[in-house]
Formats: C-alpha cells, sequence, structure tokens
C-alpha cells in the first residue's frame, strides 16, 4: 500500500471578520487547489511511475530463441494491489533493442476500474495476472538485443513514459546451425545381370491322337521356335535351363482315356521339340529338361473360347456348364444339341487338343568390365538404356558419370532418368540452377516423384518452403530420402518433433539439431556420435551446445577447444552465444 500525506498549518477559525475571511479563504482554496494536484500525482501516474517496479513478469523462453525464423515471447505478469490507479491505463510495448534500431511487438492495453476504454481492466484492490504473446519476424541484429519493456501511462489528457524495464538478453540462433544436407535421389537403373526368358510353341492333334504330325512342325510357331535355337543355341551367354509342356484333351469321350491321351500327347511334344534341339545342338539332358504336365480335358480352355465364339447356342452352353458340374453329363447335354455340337466340333474342340510348350533359359548380360568399358568407348550406344544407367553406377567420378548420363540421354531420349541423374551430377556440383534445369525435363518428359524430389530440393534451398512442401508431396513413394528433407523443412519452419520423426533412421547433424531444439540432449548426443558431421567443427560446435544445455562444464570446454582448432572463427561465436551463457570460463 502507497501513502501520501499532506499537513496544513495556520489554518484561521471560520468566525473572523469578513474581510480577513475573504482573504483567508482565497488562500485556503489555493492551497486545497495545489494539495489536491499532488493527492492526484501521488495516487496517479506519479504513483504508478515510481512502483512500476513492483509489476511481476516472468519470460518464456528466456533467453528468447529463433524458431521458425520468429522470434516468440511469452509474458506471464501481475498488477498488485493498490496500485492500478482506478481512472489510469498503461500501454506495455515490448521491444527488441540492439545497435541499429529497435523491433516492438505488438502493444498490449491495461485500464483501471473507472477509465474509459476496452482494454484488460485492472482491479484496484486486488490486482490482476495478466498473460502476452506475440512474435516477430527475426533478423540478424537482434542477436545481441535487449527485451525492454516500454511502459506509457495515461489519465485523461495526461501521458508519462515510465522508465523501461529489461527483460532479458539477446536472442539464441542455434537453429541457423542447420546444414544443407538435402538429399537428391538418383533415378534407378533396372539391369539385371541374367534375365530369365522362354520360348513358346503349341502342337495341335487330331482327335484321339497323340502323334505328332510333320505338318505342326512346320506350323509358324514351331519354325520360330526352331530359328530361335538355330541363332542363339551356340552363345555363351544364352543358358537353356528347362523345359514345360502342358498337354490338354478336348471334352469328349470317356475321362480315362482322355487322361491317358493327354498324358501321351506331352511325352510325343517332349520328344518332338528334344528333336529339333538336338538337330540345333543345344546341350540338355533328355530325362530332366522337360517337365511333363498333361492336365487332361480342358474344359476351362473350352469355357473361354465359347464365350470368345459367335456359335448362335452360346449362352444355351454357358448355361449348361454351370448348371452341371459332372463333366460326363456337361457333354451329354451338349450333344443333344445336335446342330450345335457339330460347330463346336469343327470350330472349338480341335483347338483344344493340343500340347503347350515352353522352352524356358537365361540370358546372361555383360561383366561389369565389359559394361564400364562400352560406356568409356564410341560404341556405348552397343549397351541397352539399363546397362547404360548402371554403367554410370561403376565409377565414382561425377564428370564420368555425367558423361554416361549424357550419352544415355542422347541415345534414349525418352527416358527420364538420364535427365534427372545429370541434374543429381549438377546439384553435387552446387550448379542449381542448371541441375533444376535438368530436372523439369525430366518431369516433363514423364511425371516422376524422383524429380520431384530434386526440384522441391531446389525450391527449399532457393527460400521457397511452401512450394518445396508442395514438390515433397509429389515425390510420396520415391524413397525415404523425401522424409528426411521434409524434415528440414519442419526444422526451419520450428516443427522440431516433426522433424525428428522424419529424419527417423538417419544419424545426422541435422536430426541432432532438431533433437536438441526438442529438448532430446541424450538422443542428440547419440545420434551426433553416429554421424559423419561428428568430428566437424560444426560437430564439436553442437556437441558443446548439448553439453551446455546438460550443465557439463567440462565437456563445453573440450568439445569447443576441440571445435576452435578445427575452425578458429568459433571462438568469437561461441563468445557471444547465449547457449553458453552460463559457461563463460568454459568458451575461452
Amino acid at each position: 500500500m502507497y501513502y501520501c500525506t499532506l499537513k496544513m498549518k495556520n489554518q484561521l477559525p471560520f468566525h473572523k471578520n469578513k474581510i480577513r475571511m475573504k482573504h483567508t479563504n482565497f488562500k485556503a482554496l489555493a492551497f486545497i487547489a495545489f494539495s489536491g494536484l499532488l493527492i492526484t500525482s501521488c495516487g496517479g501516474l506519479g504513483k504508478m511511475a515510481k512502483y512500476a517496479e513492483t509489476i511481476k513478469y516472468e519470460l518464456e523462453p528466456n533467453p528468447l530463441i529463433v524458431r521458425g525464423d520468429s522470434v516468440e515471447i511469452n509474458i506471464s505478469g501481475n498488477f498488485p494491489g493498490k496500485y492500478f490507479s482506478k481512472k489510469a491505463s498503461v500501454e506495455i510495448t515490448p521491444t527488441l533493442t540492439y545497435s541499429a534500431g529497435s523491433t516492438p511487438f505488438e502493444p498490449v492495453q491495461f485500464q483501471g476500474e473507472d477509465a474509459p476504454g476496452n482494454a484488460t481492466v485492472i482491479p484496484y484492490d486486488n490486482g490482476k495476472n495478466f498473460t502476452y504473446t506475440d512474435k516477430v519476424a527475426y533478423t540478424p541484429e537482434m542477436k545481441d538485443s535487449d527485451l525492454m519493456l516500454n511502459l506509457m501511462g495515461r489519465q485523461g489528457k495526461k501521458e508519462r513514459a515510465f522508465d523501461p524495464y529489461k527483460l532479458a538478453d539477446g536472442v539464441i540462433t542455434t537453429p541457423y546451425l542447420m546444414m544443407d544436407d538435402d538429399m537428391p535421389i538418383i533415378a534407378k537403373d533396372e539391369f539385371q545381370r541374367i534375365t530369365s526368358n522362354k520360348a513358346d510353341a503349341v502342337i495341335n492333334y487330331l482327335v484321339n491322337s497323340s502323334v505328332v504330325r510333320p505338318g505342326e512342325l512346320n506350323d509358324a510357331d514351331m519354325k520360330a521356335l526352331d530359328n530361335f535355337l538355330k541363332d542363339n543355341a551356340g552363345k555363351t551367354n544364352y543358358q537353356f535351363k528347362s523345359g514345360r509342356i502342358e498337354a490338354y484333351a478336348s471334352p469328349e469321350g470317356e475321362i480315362s482315356l482322355n487322361e491317358n491321351l493327354a498324358d501321351d500327347r506331352a511325352k510325343s511334344a517332349a520328344k518332338a521339340v528334344g528333336d529339333v534341339m538336338k538337330k540345333r545342338k543345344v546341350s540338355y539332358d533328355a530325362a530332366t529338361f522337360f517337365t511333363l504336365v498333361p492336365k487332361g480335358e480342358d474344359w476351362a480352355g473350352f469355357k473361354d473360347k465359347m464365350q470368345a465364339s459367335s456359335i448362335a447356342d452360346k449362352a444355351l452352353i454357358l448355361r449348361i456348364l454351370e448348371m452341371y458340374s459332372d463333366n460326363t453329363k456337361r457333354e451329354q447335354e451338349i450333344k443333344n444339341l445336335a446342330a450345335t455340337y457339330t460347330e463346336i466340333a469343327d470350330k472349338i474342340l480341335p483347338e483344344l487338343r493340343r500340347s503347350q510348350i515352353s522352352v524356358n533359359y537365361e540370358i546372361v548380360g555383360y561383366t561389369d568390365e565389359q559394361i564400364i568399358a562400352y560406356a568409356r568407348s564410341a560404341q556405348a550406344d552397343t549397351l541397352t538404356l539399363e546397362e547404360m544407367l548402371y554403367a554410370a553406377t561403376l565409377t565414382d567420378d561425377m564428370n564420368e558419370q555425367f558423361a554416361i548420363y549424357k550419352k544415355a540421354s542422347e541415345t534414349y531420349p525418352q527416358d527420364s532418368r538420364a535427365f534427372n541423374n545429370m541434374g543429381v551430377i549438377h546439384m553435387r556440383k552446387n550448379e542449381m540452377n542448371e541441375a533444376n534445369n535438368m530436372f523439369k525435363r525430366s518431369n516433363d518428359l514423364q511425371e516422376n516423384p524422383v524429380a520431384s524430389n530434386n526440384m522441391a530440393i531446389y525450391s527449399r534451398v532457393n527460400g521457397d518452403r511452401k512450394k518445396a512442401s508442395e514438390g515433397y508431396g509429389k515425390a510420396a513413394g520415391a524413397g525415404d530420402e523425401v522424409n528426411y528433407n521434409m524434415g528440414l523443412i519442419d526444422l526451419q519452419n520450428g516443427n522440431y518433433a516433426s522433424a525428428v520423426q522424419n529424419m527417423k533412421g538417419y544419424n545426422t547433424f541435422n536430426k541432432a539439431l532438431a533433437q536438441v531444439l526438442a529438448g532430446s540432449t541424450e538422443a542428440a548426443k547419440t545420434t551426433l556420435n553416429q554421424s559423419p558431421e561428428k568430428d566437424t567443427a560444426e560437430g564439436k560446435y553442437l556437441m558443446a551446445i548439448i553439453a551446455a544445455r546438460s550443465s557439463d562444464s567440462a565437456a563445453v570446454s573440450s568439445n569447443l577447444q576441440a571445435a576452435y582448432a578445427l575452425d578458429a572463427s568459433l571462438k568469437e561465436k561461441a563468445a557471444s552465444d547465449l547457449e553458453f551463457r552460463n559457461h563463460q570460463d568454459q568458451i575461452k
């Protein structure tokens, strides 16, 4: 409680003479008016200015720290009882002040119980708690600044500036330690050194026969198989592995006879193909090469061919197949349709009496030595596209990789991958505009998530995080690199928990930084110790910050000294870094 006392001397009695009375009353009125001014001053703005230090403030965070390119303040305060004049108002403006100027936050207004306005009312008797939150865009000058509270009191037409109140020193800029370690993605080749293939043919038979007719061996499919064997039997990179023959009987006659017939047809087809292979000098074991699969009556094939036919009673026959599961009953019902059955016997059944032949073989591709030799030669276009793309993975020389991808793009200009991969080489050389042009060419040929990821990196590096985020959305499925890159945007935006989650599976400096900023110092230490940057100047400096946040003075000192040895400029940085505010002896 604050007191203001005025003592009045030489008071005159009321019963004095009239002239004296008038003179005295004039003086008394003047004195009373003067006293009133003193009381107003003492109980109004004057008292509030004098005792402004009794207002309580708590700041979070303290010191301030950059988050998402902004500096946010959260103030919890209290106006004590008997402080806030009933007719007064106060405007508080938090302000970051620095050598080059100042940056104010939004002002906040408070007023007494009887003051005009719509500000927060502070009761005179009991006072009141208050909270305040705001943020401003960070500028580099704020690093060495003071957070001041500027208070302006008003009552009626009077204004009075209270003494500024210093709330905090400077701004921590640890988030700006983030490195540009975005992960571009190379479009993968589909190279397979050994590819599995097969050559197919069909032998058809007469009804109730398993004899391979000479004419069947001269059909187009059997002639194609013969020519294929003739052309490739002597090639060392062609390896004939096995054969499979599925043999069928048409669904007519006794089931048991048809099963035996299918078995005989499989054997006759195996012999016929075996004779062709011997003629073309294909080495194989006749006892084990062929797998014979006699299928019996081919009702499934019959149904498929009926559905594809234009036979008049097609719908009726298909219903018969659905109605009867007994094959003998099916056959009888179909034969009852005499005219239709004749058409079936002419058009459908002959194609079902067959052996389907597959000769399985492998083609063994060039060795790595042969592939890279071709890629480096004037005969590079001898290679397939997949071999060219694979060739670039056989060298660590970025210039040579670029040359191989360029040749691939010229030889196979409709494929998007070589252009994307040339872009990645440009990006690794920090030739960002050239990189982005290649990514666009890749994506123009075919929209693809790999190029989307890489174009998003270009956007982020050039400051357009919104466009980068949209690009990463289109890059879904391109690889874990996309998530990591999204984590970098999270880190820049101040979403530290999300950054840590997106960087899951990686141990990098930036993931450790995100963990530090999320408050997980022990996890950050583990990550940093497993990262490629652990022994760099930046890695040692971040480890010193981790130690400072863990109150480990010895580790602060040892890591800073290691950082200074690798980069002497960090000594000046550490001297003004508020991360080390409680470790001044260790930063020297």
